[in-house]
């Protein structure tokens, strides 16, 4: 195994720890809606291109969903400046977190 790969590997073991750290930070809250923002701010070590890479992974994969902070209407990530918006998690999301379904890319 040479550099390259050894640092791949690496790279993909921590998408996949932070995108369970996103997905558990989202919901302390439960049933509410947290400010993308307020949960980065919790995240604070954890860089934005990463903290981007895991919403979109876990906005993709149906695990939260997003609405705009003001109009309370849905939104896509790729629309919206994450300082406009708010996520919780869904049915999917819910049921990741309580172990009853699985997904190897998200670490719980």
């Amino acid at each position: 195994m040479n550099d390259k790969d050894i640092l791949g590997k690496m790279k993909a073991g921590k998408f996949v720890k932070n995108n369970g750290l996103v997905l558990r930070t989202i919901n302390i809250m439960r049933y509410k809606f947290e400010k993308l923002e307020e949960v980065q701010y919790a995240l604070d070590d954890m860089p934005e291109n990463e903290y981007m890479d895991s919403l979109n992974y876990l906005c993709e994969s149906e695990y939260i969903q997003l609405r705009h902070i003001k109009s309370k209407k849905s939104a896509e990530l790729s629309d919206v400046d994450i300082s406009e918006l708010e996520a919780k998690l869904t049915d999917k999301g819910i049921k990741l977190l309580a172990g009853k379904i699985f997904d190897d890319m998200v670490e719980v």
